[in-house]
């Protein structure tokens, strides 16, 4: 590590004025920062914690959408988001314990790690990224490895999730790291499914469209038999490769459509 400020402001508007600063950095609940900065892979001089703005925390329903504060952490969705059984079971299957009370959905977003959780839940449900700035819908944001369409200094202050009629995540974990080395979330709506993938593509979350026509025409797991995906693009490591996480691709979207059923 190395000497920085650190900031902690109480407000968003405070948030976004110390951002402003130059070789400022946001720091949420620091689950990759941290890690970053000990390696010394980045070095900002000023970090400014949000950890402290009461307006971004916390977990609401209303109007068929459950709305989510960029700064509540994980244990908090999975133990508030009753509302989405799905989202909240993804919350609480994310690292562990220490991970999850210090983790933020905010953070998650805008790390956008290819192998994250957070973002298949987005993108499969057609989210709304709200930022202090604008709203970003879930198939605009996310652009590619740990790239997302945020500007700088812009933060996310919350997370808009339409509650389908039936969903599921399925992972396929990486048992030392706890990240998906494959996972899928299927969310049924009235007007189709879609499907999201995290874990596998070498361009990070993604949605499986031929999945999503199979099973919009018949929501089952039997609607997906002959439906694959092309290795082509996918991620081979000494985990597994990229024929085998095509592979697992299937097999956990065939557990996610059970599960939701």
């Amino acid at each position: 590590m190395y000497s920085f400020e650190i900031g902690r402001p109480s407000t968003v508007a405070d948030a976004v004025a110390a951002l402003g600063k130059d070789e400022a950095q946001a720091l949420g609940g620091g689950q990759t920062l941290i890690p970053t900065l000990k390696q010394r892979l980045a070095s900002p001089e000023t970090l400014v914690s949000l950890t402290g703005i009461a307006e971004m925390k916390g977990v609401c329903a209303e109007d068929g959408a459950l709305s989510i504060g960029g700064g509540t952490n994980h244990a908090t969705v999975a133990a508030e988001a009753s509302a989405y059984p799905a989202l909240a079971a993804l919350a609480g299957g994310i690292g562990d314990p220490a991970v999850r009370n210090r983790g933020t959905i905010g953070g998650s977003l805008a790390n956008n790690d290819p192998a994250a959780c957070y973002p298949s839940a987005a993108l499969a449900s057609g989210a709304t990224i709200v930022t202090n700035t604008r709203e970003i819908a879930a198939d605009d944001f996310f652009d590619g490895l740990f790239t997302t369409a945020l500007e700088e200094g812009e933060i996310i202050t919350s997370v808009r999730f339409p509650v389908p009629e039936a969903a599921a995540y399925m992972k396929f974990e990486q048992p030392a790291s706890r990240f998906a080395m494959v996972g899928v979330f299927v969310a049924k709506y009235a007007d189709g499914v879609r499907v999201a993938v995290t874990g596998g593509s070498e361009d990070g979350v993604f949605r499986w469209s031929a999945a999503e026509d199979a099973l919009s025409a018949n929501f089952s797991a039997e609607a997906l038999d002959g439906v694959s995906v092309d290795a082509d693009g996918m991620i081979t490591d000494l985990h597994g490769s990229a024929a085998y996480r095509a592979h697992l691709i299937g097999v956990m979207t065939k557990r996610a459509v059970a599960a939701a059923q």
